[in-house]
Formats: C-alpha cells, sequence, structure tokens
C-alpha cells in the first residue's frame, strides 16, 4: 500500500461559461471497481478545447476535462485492489454497457450508453482522477509519463482513423492537419511503409512532418501532385472534406477523425464521391484499438513529439492548441507548477 491521499487537490474546471478555471477540490473516492490515481502527467487534446468552448455540448458542469492521464493506482476499490502500486493510462472511454447489440458485436465504440472521461465525468486535468478498472490501459515504468499520455487518445484515435482509411499496403496517405494524433499517426504510418503527405497551414507543422519523414506537407489546400490511396481528415475543417476527398485516387477512403467538424459544403457526386471514392466518420475507439495501437507503438517506437507546460499553466496550454501554437502534442506535467 502506498501513502494515504491527501483528501484535496489542485484541478481545473470548464465553467458553464466556457471558461476553464483553477479550483481546489476533494479528491475522489474510488468505487468497487475503480482505480483512484495520482496523475503524473495529462495530454492537452482538442476535445478538450471542443468541450471548454461548447462545441460539445455540457454533459457535466463543472467537469474536469483530460482523457491522455498517466499515473500511479494509489487506491482501488475491492474488486480492483491487485492494481494498487501500477501505473496505468486514464482514456476517453470510460464506460460501455456491454448489452446492446453494438457491444456484443465489438462496436463498443457506438454503445448508446458510452460516457466519457473529462466530458461525461471528471478528468485528469487534477492531481488524483478515478477511472473504472476495465478501461484503463496498463501501462510500462518507462517512458516518461509525458511521453505516454498523447498516446491514450491522440494516438488510438488516430490509430483508428488510419485502419478505418483502408490503406493498402505500401500505399500514398494523406494527412490532413498535423497536430497530436497525425504526428503520431504518420510515424506509424511510415514503419509500416506507407508514403506519407501531410497539408497543413501551419508551417512548424510542415517542418515537424518532413523531420519525422513525410515525402511531401504543403499547404492545406495544396493539391496532390499524385492522387491518395487513402486520407485522413484531422483538422476539424468541414471546407477541407471536399478537398480530401478530390485528392483521392479511386476507391480511396477519407476518414474523418475528430469528434467535432465544421459544416461540410456541398458535395459533387462526379469530382468528390464517383469511382467508389469513400467518405466515413471515426466515433470514439475501442478498448480493442487502444491495446492494438499501443502494442503497434511500442513495437514500431512511436514517440510524439511533446510541448510540456506546467499544470498551473493549463489555460495557456489550451489557448495555444486553438492558436496552432503547439509543436507535436501539448502535455501538462503536474511535477512542474
Amino acid at each position: 500500500m502506498g501513502a494515504t491521499p491527501p483528501t484535496s487537490m489542485r484541478a481545473w474546471v470548464v465553467t458553464a461559461k466556457g471558461r476553464l478555471e483553477p479550483v481546489e477540490l476533494p479528491v475522489p473516492e474510488p468505487g468497487p471497481d475503480e482505480l483512484l490515481v495520482r496523475v503524473e502527467a495529462c495530454g492537452v487534446c482538442r476535445t478538450d478545447l471542443h468541450v471548454r468552448d461548447h462545441d460539445l455540448p455540457p454533459h457535466k458542469t463543472p467537469v474536469v476535462p483530460g482523457h491522455e492521464a498517466v499515473g500511479e493506482v494509489v487506491a482501488a476499490g475491492a474488486a480492483a485492489e491487485r492494481r494498487i502500486g501500477s501505473r496505468v493510462g486514464i482514456p476517453w472511454l470510460r464506460h460501455t454497457c456491454g448489452q446492446c447489440r453494438w457491444c456484443e458485436r465489438g462496436q463498443e465504440n457506438l454503445c448508446p450508453f458510452s460516457r466519457y472521461t473529462g466530458w461525461d465525468a471528471d478528468g485528469g486535468y487534477a492531481e488524483y482522477a478515478v477511472v473504472p478498472a476495465p478501461y484503463a490501459y496498463a501501462l510500462p515504468k518507462e517512458p516518461a509519463a509525458e511521453d505516454l499520455a498523447p498516446l491514450l487518445c491522440a494516438g488510438i484515435i488516430g490509430y483508428r482513423a488510419l485502419r478505418l482509411a483502408h490503406l493498402p499496403p505500401g500505399g500514398r496517405l494523406g494527412l490532413y492537419g498535423f497536430g497530436g494524433s497525425a504526428h503520431l499517426t504518420a510515424q506509424l504510418a511510415l514503419a509500416e511503409g506507407a508514403e506519407v503527405h501531410v497539408r497543413t497551414r501551419s508551417r512548424a507543422a510542415q517542418r515537424l512532418a518532413l523531420e519525422l519523414g513525410a515525402a511531401t506537407a504543403a499547404g492545406a489546400d495544396e493539391p496532390a501532385l499524385e492522387p491518395f490511396d487513402s486520407a485522413v481528415l484531422f483538422a476539424p475543417a468541414g471546407e477541407l472534406v471536399p478537398v480530401a476527398l478530390e485528392a483521392l485516387d479511386a476507391g480511396g477512403t477519407l476518414s474523418v477523425a475528430g469528434i467535432h467538424l465544421t459544416t461540410i459544403p456541398e458535395l459533387d457526386y462526379e469530382r468528390h464521391l464517383f469511382r467508389e471514392r469513400v467518405l466515413r466518420s471515426v466515433t470514439a475507439n475501442t478498448r480493442a484499438d487502444g491495446r492494438e495501437f499501443l502494442a503497434a507503438a511500442a513495437a514500431h517506437g512511436v514517440r510524439p513529439t511533446v510541448t510540456p507546460y506546467p499544470f498551473d499553466r493549463a489555460d495557456e496550454a489550451l489557448d495555444d492548441l486553438a492558436a496552432d501554437r503547439v509543436r507535436g502534442a501539448a502535455v501538462l506535467r503536474m511535477d512542474a507548477g
């Protein structure tokens, strides 16, 4: 058994007015099948921005955001005590019913009763957080927590989006937007033999893409020299959907990785969809996706480029993410500030 947790903790909450504010909260108590985690680091995801700005309708107010948390289990309910002392990851998906037709056929990401960390329940922008044990990922003691945190959503959702894009072996992959998720997806695709082409408005992101091995990196609306076999849209910009569809080769698939997207302009059937091009959304992920991605990331050495922030600058981290000032993935470090 570790040291007894304190009774109160520092945290950040999204308020009813759509602001991120620092508060003092009681340390939560784990339920029978829950883990209490002392958070070491928490990734700053674009979904946190959508929660703060109410692009996603509020589910809990106020709510502690953050769903890429890494830390040590310091207490647990009776059904999960064996995990005390282990390192775990707290991800976005935290509950499914296990009984609906989607759960029964392995598509728990579509469960109508699903609940999410940092939206339906308090998340990782805090010194302590609870997570249902069946939804926590076992993590190694190395590398550093800040290098693991972005894998828990940015990496996992990018993995699912890549798989749903049906990239053929050795194919040309177009990535639209190049933030926390895309830069991890690019590494995995490259390791698996793909030719990666990045389209993003950020010059710094273009440079990072080339450093990581992308064949080309250009403006978001710049045409492809050769058609892409598959593409993933990470930027929450609906106006890029027709651009990306038009860049696809015959039979190509565009998967949209974000939970929020601005309005898609009118599509022209012949220009954008004919010749069996496919447009599909990506909705959350399954726990199997997470396990598969974490194993693949370890096998291929997928590592995030991290922009660290002290815990007491979480508001600045979100503002920088909104303004495209983050290189790679932003991560809050609980041992700094």
